[in-house]
């Protein structure tokens, strides 16, 4: 037999507000795989052009000059010739890797669903 769960709407209205404040930083179709390909390394802007599949170079700096104003990505210019830029996520960025982690396993488990494949 189900349990009946008590309706609170002071809370669900405020888990709601808090899902689409994170929706609202993390929307679009790219900004989730950026960060997920910054999950793992620091990235030059090249990298990351190749790991982002379909981006062109201007939507991608587009995006990451959002995620740096969002204070989840840093850009860092290196004394380089040419000059080198890389991207790393900030420690808070790395707050958003267990969120990645489980997009990546319900859409590992959807695909398998879907395809019956792996």
């Amino acid at each position: 037999m189900l349990k009946e769960v008590e309706h609170d709407p002071k809370k669900c209205t405020q888990h709601i507000m808090a899902v689409h404040d994170a929706m609202y930083i993390l929307n679009g179709r790219w900004k989730i795989s950026i960060i997920a390909s910054l999950c793992f390394n620091t990235l030059r802007f090249t990298d990351l052009l190749r790991e982002v599949e379909g981006i062109s170079g201007k939507m991608l700096s587009r995006e990451l000059k959002n995620l740096e104003e969002n204070q989840l990505v840093t850009r860092t210019v290196l004394n380089t010739q040419p000059i080198t830029v890389e991207y790393q996520l900030t420690e808070y960025g790395h707050t958003l890797k267990e969120v990645i982690d489980s997009l990546a396993k319900w859409g590992h488990n959807h695909r398998k669903k879907i395809t019956g494949k792996e």
